[in-house]
């Protein structure tokens, strides 16, 4: 087997404030740029259209925004996707406004717009349109799948370990799930159907390095009576860091391909992944098992106040 650290000692546990503070300053630049500028959704949640040009050649931005202008159809994004092959691509993006109930009509304003400018300089690759009802059905039944998701995790974990461990997973995930998203709104990239998938393949990957340390933890709780449950916590992290850092290392080379060379259609995606496989590893090791040790430390001093309050009382 190969492994990377041997016999490392390192003291996870007693920097937990550090990893936490790192995690509020994650969290808080996330959720301040979705309160300033939200999410940018993609044509799956948000109703509109969404079609793809392939022109001849280079054309400038502006110039496709006039035409787009001159035939009266708004130009809510013209995105530059660059070449493929002997083409230039781009994508042209209308609102629910625009379309209305028509799921057609934004294609055909695009082209007709289009072609009286560039007549036979252009082709459409692909179009997308989605009506606002299903739209609003697609963000409802996406939200209701990672919540789900969630359940189902802490149900399994609480019943292989205890429910402390499964709610300490999903703490951790769902702090996964909210930085994702944040870094989503910072780098104004689209959530799509795609990017959803990723995030739930990303709860069950973060869950995944969880458990192998909650699983150590629990072997070492039973051979090494005599240490404290910070010790234990950080000897299994130590115990399993060589796997955590070749799984997620060798899913990260994969994801970073993806996003520099998959191209465009699965960007979004490689993104999600990319940022997921870094916070997810981070937070098995930085959030779950201290929010264990938390949590027990204050459920010992708890009992130790009761205790006391018992022996008071008896006197």
């Amino acid at each position: 087997m190969v492994e990377l650290f041997r016999n490392i000692q390192f003291d996870w546990l007693n920097r937990r404030r550090l990893f936490f503070a790192l995690s509020a300053a994650l969290l808080l630049a996330g959720m301040g740029s979705i309160l300033a500028q939200g999410l940018q959704y993609g044509v799956d949640f948000e109703a509109g259209a969404i079609v793809y040009v392939r022109f001849d050649q280079q054309v400038p931005i502006e110039d496709i925004r006039q035409a787009l202008r001159a035939g009266a159809v708004p130009d809510d994004e013209v995105q530059e996707l660059g070449g493929a092959g002997t083409g230039y691509n781009v994508l042209i993006r209308v609102g629910e406004s625009f379309v209305q109930d028509d799921l057609g009509r934004g294609r055909e304003a695009i082209t007709g717009a289009l072609g009286e400018v560039y007549p036979g300089q252009f082709e459409v690759v692909n179009s997308e349109s989605v009506g606002p009802k299903v739209g609003e059905d697609l963000r409802r039944q996406a939200v209701l799948a990672t919540l789900y998701a969630l359940g189902g995790i802490l149900a399994y974990i609480a019943f292989r370990f205890e429910w402390i461990y499964g709610a300490a997973a999903v703490f951790a995930v769902f702090h996964d799930t909210l930085i994702t998203l944040g870094f989503f709104s910072i780098f104004r990239q689209e959530i799509n159907l795609t990017v959803i998938a990723a995030l739930l393949t990303l709860v069950g990957y973060s869950v995944n390095d969880t458990i192998v340390v909650f699983d150590r933890v629990r072997e070492n709780l039973k051979i090494s009576r005599r240490m404290t449950l910070l010790q234990v916590l950080n000897k299994s992290v130590n115990q399993t860091l060589s796997r955590t850092v070749l799984t997620s290392g060798l899913t990260l080379v994969a994801a970073l391909a993806m996003f520099f060379f998959g191209g465009e259609v699965i960007n979004n995606f490689a993104f999600a992944l990319v940022v997921g496989v870094l916070i997810g590893t981070y937070s098995s090791v930085a959030v779950a098992a201290p929010t264990v040790l938390i949590y027990e430390n204050y459920r010992l001093r708890a009992k130790a106040r009761l205790m006391a309050a018992g022996e008071a009382r008896a006197r």
